[in-house]
């Protein structure tokens, strides 16, 4: 049976945006999910005029974990199947994590670990009962070492990269696969978002296009990979936080990514 209909969260820029344009010109019905509503029609109405594909738009605030109810329900509602689901919404932030009051680090376990793990329970559930389906979570090279002034952001991707691979495990022999993918730095709007887009460190090294990124997260999926760490620079952080002592490790990414430091 055909992989027909793909579901994609924070589908309105990056890496999502990119996924989804992947997607559609491998001739999948999408379903677009993200905060801003106005984005997601206008790549709705792009994707279904040059790919002659069906996209629904549902705008929603993952954070809140009665919108992946609605957004499940609505689809079951709908008579549409999810065969294969991106889990690509996520959430950072650059600074002390004393720094302030606010609720972000809070957000960005609530988006990037509640979120991923109950969307994938809904929807895996299903998938696990028709006997087929791919689901592909989005974590970052920031889950193999501990990132300070990103700590929580660097735990909510360890977390995706360990759930992924062990729920990879169970899986097996059900028809559906997990894949995990871990992007380096990336050209996307989380930098300005999350504040990391004045860090000298990223005018030293390659940063990849989002939609190289999502090419080769896409295509990882369909060989139903494991965890999957793209690019030569990558592979080369993940094999010295493998090898090298984690402590020198710590040392090295909290001069790295200390907000004041601004380069050599």
């Amino acid at each position: 049976m055909a992989l027909t209909t793909a579901l994609v969260t924070g589908a309105s820029s990056g890496i999502g945006y990119e996924i989804s344009k992947v997607l559609a010109q491998e001739g999948h019905d999408l379903v677009l999910v993200a905060r801003r509503e106005e984005r997601l029609q206008q790549l709705a109405q792009y994707l279904e005029k040059d790919f002659n594909i069906e996209v629904t738009v549902l705008a929603a605030d993952l954070a809140q974990i009665s919108e992946i109810d609605r957004i499940f329900d609505t689809l079951m509602e709908r008579n549409i199947p999810v065969d294969i689901l991106v889990n690509n919404a996520g959430l950072g932030s650059l600074g002390p994590f004393t720094a302030d009051d606010r609720n972000t680090e809070v957000e960005q376990i609530q988006v990037n670990v509640i979120a991923t793990t109950y969307m994938t329970k809904k929807f895996a559930v299903y998938m696990v009962k028709r006997g087929l389906g791919k689901i592909l979570n989005i974590a970052s090279l920031s889950g193999f070492t501990p990132w300070p002034y990103m700590a929580v952001y660097g735990a909510t991707k360890a977390y995706i990269i360990e759930f992924s691979e062990a729920l990879r495990a169970e899986l097996k022999g059900t028809g559906v696969s997990v894949t995990v993918s871990c992007p380096g730095p990336t050209s996307s709007e989380f930098h300005q978002v999350s504040g990391t887009d004045h860090l000298g460190l990223l005018r030293y090294i390659p940063v990849t296009g989002s939609a190289q990124m999502a090419k080769a997260s896409i295509r990882a999926m369909h060989k139903r990979k494991g965890v999957v760490v793209h690019g030569a620079m990558s592979l080369g952080y993940y094999w010295l936080a493998r090898l090298l002592p984690r402590g020198f490790m710590l040392r090295l990414m909290k001069i790295l990514l200390k907000p004041r430091w601004s380069g050599f």
